[in-house]
């Protein structure tokens, strides 16, 4: 059996939360996330302050961590190219996350760009990434329908797919921004995409109500996706997209789901139960 990468995401649980989390509790609770063996922590954001107020201590939380007996890799989100020159600037980082909206109003609400705009800055971020031994994680939001009535389907998605494979994106995770997504429609995406783009790696990022995570998380893997992101308990969401009962995929339901189909995710269930609890404090103050 194929192993699974778990990207386990504290900067999507912790950036909508109004309330400052003191830099070092953020440092405390990603130091006990890359205890456990996710393939990759999205640990943070180099964007505007002004959009994203929980984040501006970014550069302060990495160089708070220790990783020297981790093989949790890291991702920071970038929304332009002065976020991604500056998180290039850290070799601890290995990945740049850029959210490429393929709906034109939430493209304008999250980053103040058009979607043409937009594939300019994915470009240039690529270049950035190119010339400084990183690697780009291309989220393709909104990607499985939106709820300003912005053109999509299954074609659209096909046709961004093209676009992004063209430009040299080699990492695409297709993000379920508002929880939108049936089974029925992962399922036709990733059995359609996966085959016919073996160059790329395709990722599910799920947000989803809590009745729905095994339905949308069982279609995306028998449709041949190994690359899951989640957030322990389900924290966060996306801010700019809110719904009350819609928050990112729970790890634990992803781990728990794995272990039964017998296919590993190389985390350790002791260090994951230690995280797990630290979660519980964090975001009980927090949240």
């Amino acid at each position: 059996m194929k192993s699974v990468k778990i990207i386990e995401c504290p900067r999507d649980a912790m950036q909508g939360i109004k309330t400052f989390i003191p830099t070092q509790r953020k440092i405390d609770y990603i130091q006990s996330l890359l205890r456990v063996g996710f393939d990759t922590l999205d640990f943070g954001s180099f964007v505007s302050p002004k959009a994203i107020p929980q984040m501006h201590d970014t550069a302060k939380v990495l160089s708070g961590l220790d990783l020297s007996k981790t093989t949790s890799k890291l991702l920071a989100i970038v929304a332009n190219t002065q976020g991604a020159a500056m998180a290039a600037q850290h070799d601890e980082i290995r990945y740049l996350g850029y959210p490429f909206s393929i709906s034109e109003n939430f493209q304008m609400r999250n980053t103040h760009k058009t979607i043409a705009e937009s594939l300019v800055t994915l470009q240039e971020i690529l270049n950035i990434a190119a010339q400084n031994d990183k690697e780009v994680v291309a989220y393709l939001s909104m990607g499985f329908g939106n709820p300003y009535g912005d053109p999509w389907d299954v074609e659209i998605v096909g046709e961004w797919t093209e676009k992004l494979a063209s430009m040299g994106v080699e990492i695409l995770s297709l993000s379920d921004t508002i929880g939108s997504s049936t089974p029925e429609v992962i399922t036709y995406l990733f059995s359609n995409l996966i085959p016919n783009y073996p160059n790329i790696e395709f990722g599910a990022h799920l947000h989803t109500t809590p009745d729905k995570w095994f339905e949308k998380t069982d279609a995306a893997f028998k449709a041949g996706c190994t690359r899951f992101d989640g957030a322990i308990q389900g924290f966060g969401g996306c801010p700019m997209a809110k719904d009350e009962l819609t928050g990112n995929m729970p790890t634990e339901k992803l781990l728990s789901y794995f272990t039964q189909q017998k296919a590993p995710t190389n985390t350790s269930p002791m260090s994951f139960e230690s995280a797990y609890n630290e979660a519980t404090k964090l975001f009980g103050e927090f949240h």
